[in-house]
C-alpha cells in the first residue's frame, strides 16, 4: 500500500513564513568554569582591606549637601563632621553584610533574564562615550540615531546580553528629556536587560516610572529590573546628583553599581595598592550607604580605573597597571560576597 503524504500544517504559506521570520539568538548568561584569577595573597588582601578602613575612619568620606544622609550616618555611629562622615572600624563591612550577593535582572522577554553574582558573567556594551565614528564622517558627537543604531546592534549580538545603558551621549536632544529617548530606544529596539539614567534624581525616578509602565507596578515592586552606575566622585566624595540617584533606585529595589571613577596618579596614589585601598574604601562606604537606607537591597561592587599620561595629563586606557587594579578590585569584591561589575579588553 503507498504511503500518504502528509502536509504540514499551514501549508506553503507557513513554510514561506518560517523561512523568512528574523529570529535574533542570544546566548545565556556566561557560567564560568575556569578558574578565578587571583593576583593578590591572602596577606595582600588583608593589608588593602586593614587599610581602608584606616581611610575610613581616619580620613572620611564627604556626603555632599545631604543633611538625611549625615543623620542617618550619625544614627549609625559614625563620627559627623560637617559633610564629613568618620566611619569606624567595622561598620561599614557590617552594613555591607545585607546587599545580596545575586542579582535577577529581569528582562522583558524572560528568556534575556540575566543573573549577576557568583559565577555569571554577563556581557553588556560599553558605557558613556561622547563620540561616534563612521566611514564618511570620522569622528563626530553622538545623535540619537546613532544611538537607536547601537541598541539595534547591541540587540542582534549573540554574545552581549544586556542592553547597557549610555551607549553613546546623543547631543542632538535636549539634556532635560534625552534620558526619555534613550530609555525609549531601550524599550524600543530590544528585549534585553537595561539600564537607567542618573544623571539628576528626578531622572532615575522617571527611569522607574517607565519600566513600571513596561513590566507593571506590582513586579517592579517586587524584582529588579534596572541597574544604574552611581560613580563615586573620587577621592571619597559623592556628591547630591549621585547620592539622589542612588537613593531612587534603592528605595524602590532596583540595583545600583557603586563605582569609584578613577584617573590613577591625578585622583588616587599612583601605586597599584594605594588605589586598591581608595577604591575599596569608596565603594564600601557607597554600599553600606545603600543598606542604611533600604537593607538588602541590590549592589554592584563597580570599579573604573585609568592611568594618567605624566607627560600630557591625559587619561589612557589598556595600562598594565589598570588592570591589575581590576583584578584585584574583583577579588576584594569575592571577599566581601558581592557581584562585581568591571570593564573588560580596555586598549589605547
Amino acid at each position: 500500500m503507498a504511503s500518504r503524504r502528509v502536509r504540514g500544517a499551514g501549508g506553503q504559506s507557513a513554510r514561506r513564513a518560517a523561512r523568512t521570520n528574523l529570529v535574533i539568538d542570544t546566548a545565556k548568561y556566561i557560567e564560568r568554569n575556569i578558574p578565578n584569577f587571583e593576583i593578590m595573597n591572602l596577606e595582600s588582601i588583608e593589608i588593602i582591606e586593614e587599610k581602608a578602613e584606616e581611610v575610613l575612619e581616619n580620613i572620611g568620606v564627604k556626603f555632599l549637601d545631604n543633611p538625611d544622609a549625615l543623620k542617618l550616618w550619625k544614627d549609625a555611629g559614625a563620627d559627623v563632621s560637617g559633610e564629613l562622615v568618620k566611619i569606624p572600624k567595622g561598620l561599614s563591612k557590617k552594613l555591607c553584610s545585607t546587599a545580596p550577593s545575586r542579582i535577577i535582572q529581569h528582562a522583558r522577554n524572560p528568556k534575556r533574564t540575566v543573573e549577576i553574582g557568583g559565577r555569571s558573567l554577563v556581557l553588556a556594551p560599553v558605557y558613556g562615550p561622547p563620540f561616534v565614528r563612521d566611514f564618511e564622517n570620522g569622528r563626530r558627537y553622538a545623535t540619537i540615531s546613532d544611538f537607536e543604531k547601537f541598541v539595534k546592534l547591541g540587540y542582534m549580538s549573540k554574545w552581549l546580553h544586556h542592553s547597557g545603558g549610555t551607549l553613546c551621549e546623543p547631543t542632538d536632544v535636549p539634556v532635560n528629556k534625552r534620558h526619555l529617548d534613550m530609555l525609549f530606544s531601550h524599550i524600543l529596539y530590544s528585549d534585553k536587560p537595561f539600564m537607567g539614567s542618573v544623571t539628576a534624581p528626578e531622572r532615575a525616578r522617571d527611569s522607574i516610572d517607565m519600566v513600571k509602565i513596561l513590566f507593571g507596578k506590582d513586579f517592579v515592586n517586587n524584582n529588579t529590573v534596572l541597574t544604574s552606575l552611581i560613580n563615586i566622585n573620587s577621592p571619597l566624595t559623592f556628591d547630591s546628583i549621585m547620592m539622589g540617584a542612588l537613593e531612587e533606585y534603592v528605595s524602590n529595589k532596583q540595583a545600583c553599581i557603586i563605582s569609584p571613577f578613577i584617573v590613577g596618579g591625578a585622583m588616587s596614589p599612583v601605586s597599584v595598592a594605594g588605589t586598591l585601598v581608595q577604591v575599596l574604601a569608596e565603594v564600601l562606604s557607597g554600599v553600606a550607604y545603600s543598606q542604611l537606607l533600604n537593607p538588602g537591597a541590590p549592589v554592584i561592587f563597580g570599579a573604573f580605573v585609568t592611568s594618567i599620561d605624566m607627560n600630557s595629563g591625559a587619561p589612557t586606557f589598556g595600562t598594565p597597571e589598570a588592570s591589575k587594579i581590576l583584578y584585584g578590585a574583583g577579588q576584594l569584591a569575592r571577599r566581601l560576597g558581592l557581584p562585581f561589575r568591571s570593564g573588560g579588553a580596555l586598549c589605547g
